[in-house]
């Protein structure tokens, strides 16, 4: 409980500064992970972990899915149709090359993973973070292409990492030739299920809410409690299937808004829903990376540093090339890819999956670090760099 209500202290003092920080160096984000690193700086480090692992998986997994199915039902669908190979080619090219290198590099500095292990890395790290992306999608000075393009990116790339992840898992238990076929029944189970779902979840319930509202029964408080349901009711069907959670809940937000039009167009209650919950997981995020940070090797550090940079930035210019974009507004792209919940989810996922076992310790370290400095890294630098962007 005490954990609880130093939690709902910082947000309530949050709320009150929250105009001073717009614009600012200082995002959400990072304070409420900083909060969380006091915190266990002055009490016991590790204690979410220890004493809840599982339920912090729930509440990542859960915020998310409501981010992502809110950043969808924002989407800008004629934007989307005009540019939608913007999307493709990062969730293609630019995904693909960046698990790869992401892979390649961890194994390069740390040889002592292994192969998979190494991979594995590259997986957690490769989707983008739509919450943590929130100061971009969200700014009218980023041109709306860019912004959509990275919204979408956000929206769907954690989804598509999860089969990777699942099939170099189980590569860490087997021989290569034993899992022929696996990644192929992943991808369809995981990417094809999801689609499905949030089709039909957000599909049909967009189409009774436009039925409902023409007939005058649907109040916009009552439009706004069904408008919730729908995510968790795409991240219940998705679990009981096996498909991707995160998949079905974008995919429910583009389809929602394509049948229907909701009277508030604010989306207030499931978007602050979402944002509270995104502020306690990377509270929670706080406690268990001041262990980590605590036995930092230069390594890891310059792995972090990677990741960020060559790791991301590389394949994203290589996926954009011939493209209408400006060099600007491609490098733009390439920084502002940040890892946040998506990795966090993909790691409690690993660890959930793997529990212990050599190389699990490494790994989670890696990822602690890597998001930790991009939290900090895009935080700090959104502000100046939409200044940067709209120079040139």
């Amino acid at each position: 409980m005490l954990l609880i209500g130093i939690f709902v202290a910082l947000v309530f003092v949050y709320g009150l500064v929250s105009r001073r920080l717009e614009g600012g160096y200082l995002t959400a984000p990072m304070l409420f992970t900083l909060a969380g690193m006091l915190v266990a700086f002055l009490l016991t480090p590790g204690l979410v972990m220890e004493s809840g692992g599982q339920a912090f998986l729930t509440v990542a997994e859960l915020t998310l899915v409501l981010l992502l199915f809110t950043d969808a039902s924002h989407t800008n669908l004629r934007e989307l149709r005009r540019d939608g190979m913007l999307s493709v080619r990062l969730l293609t090219t630019g995904m693909l090359l960046t698990i790869v290198l992401g892979g390649v590099f961890a194994w390069w500095l740390f040889p002592s993973l292994g192969l998979w292990y190494a991979a594995i890395v590259g997986a957690i790290l490769a989707p983008t973070d739509a919450g943590l992306g929130q100061v971009i999608v969200n700014s009218p000075a980023v041109p709306e292409r860019v912004r959509e393009s990275l919204n979408v990116e956000a929206g769907l790339n954690d989804g598509l990492s999860v089969p990777f992840l699942l099939f170099f898992i189980a590569l860490t238990g087997m021989q290569g030739f034993e899992a022929s076929g696996m990644l192929l029944e992943y991808i369809i189970e995981q990417l094809g299920y999801g689609a499905v779902i949030g089709l039909l979840v957000g599909g049909v319930g967009g189409l009774l809410l436009a039925s409902f509202s023409r007939l005058g029964w649907l109040a916009e408080d009552g439009e706004q409690m069904a408008i919730l349901s729908l995510p968790i009711m795409a991240l219940l069907v998705s679990e009981m299937v096996e498909a991707s959670m995160f998949i079905a809940a974008f995919v429910a937000g583009l389809a929602l808004q394509w049948r229907f039009r909701p009277a508030s167009r604010e989306d207030r209650f499931y978007g602050l829903l979402g944002e509270w919950l995104s502020h306690s997981v990377f509270f929670l995020f706080g406690l268990i990376a001041l262990t980590a940070l605590q036995s930092l090797e230069w390594r890891y550090v310059a792995y972090g540093l990677l990741s960020l940079t060559l790791i991301r930035i590389g394949p994203v210019l290589l996926a954009l090339a011939g493209t209408a974009l400006t060099m600007r507004q491609r490098l733009f792209m390439g920084w502002f890819g940040p890892r946040g919940l998506a990795s966090i989810v993909l790691g409690l996922v690993f660890l959930e999956q793997h529990g212990q076992g050599e190389g699990v310790e490494l790994v989670s370290q890696l990822v602690v670090v890597t998001v930790w400095l991009s939290v900090m890294l895009h935080g700090a630098s959104a502000s100046s760099g939409i200044r940067w962007l709209n120079r040139g």
